[in-house]
């Protein structure tokens, strides 16, 4: 036998085939793990976004009901086929935790006896005041007013209410009517957020506001009233403020202080100047402000730890 492994030492083919045979086996065990590691990151991934597209889904629905939150669950994991990967109870209250976990088939480990991992993911998410947003129509409120949602209020258009301090319109593109009207009609495109400072509009504007206000009730007729209706043109964007620069009996500047959801009831008349509806809590694209940010019923929706 050592005269066999001596021959063999010293026969350069020998030796050869049998570091071939070695390395191929050693690449084929990297590539079936690879192959296994790389199916169990790709479930993984994609396990952890339905869950977050879940969870940030489901948070838009909690200022309604959990059956609410359930039903936009339920349609988000069905439509990334894992709507048997969620595990049980789901009982969203203050924030929506979504949990999944399924078993993932292996390939290579199967021939050892490992055919099957469990991957899992879960993702939390939750409504904060919303502190940063695009969207916003050029109406804002003073931040003094009190909000009682479902209340009826009047948003004035005139001069004359906007120097009062109460409601105002805002120059978010610049002064004109032109341009009032184009941001009403389809909101501000660009960011606001809290601690900024905008400029009002002067004089009446009703024939602009009537237009804009048409357009967005052509838009989302909504007979029934249901004011949660997700991308009804009726609920705009306003911002709360607080007077920043006012000279005699005209306010000229304000900031913002936060935002807030005004649901538009009914249209304008020919003669009248206001625009008529009702305040209502809502969770809409945002970004959540600080510590001390007014609650003033617009919400943003962020992941949470």
């Amino acid at each position: 036998m050592k005269r066999f492994w001596n021959r063999m030492i010293k026969k350069e083919n020998g030796n050869a085939i049998v570091l071939v045979a070695l390395a191929m086996g050693g690449m084929i065990a990297l590539t079936g793990l690879v192959i296994d590691g790389g199916h169990l990151f790709m479930n993984k991934s994609h396990l952890q976004k339905t869950a977050n597209a879940a969870a940030l889904s489901g948070a838009q629905e909690l200022l309604n009901d959990n059956a609410a939150v359930r039903a936009v669950v339920d349609e988000v994991l069905a439509a990334h086929d894992e709507r048997e990967s969620l595990l049980e109870p789901f009982s969203p209250e203050k924030q929506v935790h979504v949990k999944l976990k399924r078993d993932v088939p292996l390939f290579f480990s199967s021939l050892f006896g490992v055919e099957h991992l469990p991957v899992a993911a879960e993702a939390k998410a939750g409504i904060n005041p919303m502190g940063e947003t695009k969207g916003a129509v050029p109406l804002g409120i003073n931040e003094s007013v009190e909000l009682i949602y479902g209340n009826t209020y009047q948003l004035k258009v005139d001069a004359g209410d906007s120097e009062a301090g109460n409601f105002g319109v805002l120059a978010l593109e610049g002064p004109g009517a032109k341009s009032y009207e184009e941001s009403l009609t389809h909101g501000f495109d660009e960011n606001l957020k809290v601690g900024t400072v905008i400029n009002t509009q002067t004089g009446n504007i009703a024939g602009a506001t009537r237009r804009g206000i048409d357009f967005r009730i052509n838009e989302c007729p909504n007979p029934e009233g249901n004011m949660q209706v997700r991308d009804c043109e009726r609920i705009m964007k306003v911002i709360v403020y607080k007077p920043e620069e006012q000279a005699t009996n005209q306010l000229k500047s304000v900031r913002i202080t936060g935002f807030a959801y005004f649901y538009v009831t009914e249209r304008m008349g020919q003669n009248d100047d206001s625009i008529q509806g009702v305040f209502i809590r809502r969770a809409g694209d945002g970004t959540a402000g600080g510590e001390g940010t007014p609650d003033r019923g617009a919400y943003a929706i962020r992941l949470m730890e």
